[in-house]
């Protein structure tokens, strides 16, 4: 593990599971902290002002880091919340950059209240965590790239298996079966409900190895939409996917620049 995600996870479980904020930002965070999460402001003080309450309103934490990539001066963490013995669990999906110091600098989330009961029967963040193929990480990175563009953006539905395997999708999306006609059946339903979604823009793209993750902006109808989405990759198809959907606040609401 590298230093930067050590210091990622440091600030996790340290700063927030164990409740020793202000001692975790002093040791992992650098210069600056610009901060994409909209309802913290910027800074230590910002991140401070935010999650001392949390901590006060949260004795009971149960924070775990599921999984996590390092891809160049970012790194990216998967992370499960139970709050206070089971009365909230979480999902969130982080992306962070670090300086040349590997502190942390700047900070991008996704956080979404956890749905227990799913279509495929698999939970929100279960499934492999091990990094493998390293040696394709640049093949994955164009791969995911174009997957981002000439489907979720581009809406080339024609071209899913181009992308997606036909043996293996595994499916970690509450709301979504398994497979390639299970995300054909969940479209068709948007469509049925009058629900228009639509990738406007793919911000941030992550990869290591056979894991890739893409942060989104996203807009579904009249409202604005965050998803982090996490893809597995095997022998040059998507095998599984999670993601995390979090609508944005309104921009008067905002403690900082904005989601991106």
């Amino acid at each position: 593990m590298s230093q930067k995600l050590e210091n990622a996870k440091g600030l996790y479980i340290e700063g927030i599971n164990n409740g020793n904020a202000k001692e975790a930002l002093d040791k992992y965070i650098g210069s600056r902290y610009t901060q994409h999460s909209t309802g913290v402001a910027d800074g230590k003080q910002g991140f401070l002002n935010f999650f001392l309450p949390f901590l006060e309103r949260n004795p009971v934490r149960d924070i775990k880091v599921i999984r996590s990539i390092e891809d160049g001066q970012y790194v990216f963490v998967h992370v499960h919340q139970n709050l206070n013995n089971g009365q909230y669990y979480y999902v969130t999906a982080d992306i962070f950059d670090t300086d040349n110091n590997d502190k942390i600098i700047e900070h991008w989330d996704a956080i979404q209240e956890e749905v227990r009961e799913t279509i495929s029967g698999r939970s929100m963040v279960d499934g492999p965590t091990e990094i493998e193929d390293l040696d394709k990480t640049e093949e994955n990175r164009t791969f995911i790239t174009n997957f981002m563009n000439d489907i979720l953006v581009g809406g080339k539905v024609d071209k899913l298996g181009d992308y997606i395997s036909s043996e293996q999708y595994d499916q970690h999306n509450p709301t979504v079966a398994d497979g390639i006609n299970g995300l054909i059946k969940h479209g068709q339903e948007f469509v049925e409900k009058g629900i228009n979604a639509q990738y406007l823009k793919v911000h941030k793209i992550l990869v290591q190895g056979n894991f890739g993750v893409a942060l989104s902006h996203v807009k579904i109808n009249d409202d604005d939409w965050c998803y982090i989405d996490i893809f597995r990759v095997k022998d040059g198809k998507i095998v599984e996917h999670w993601d995390v959907q979090e609508q944005i606040a309104p921009k008067e609401k905002w403690n900082n620049s904005g989601k991106f």
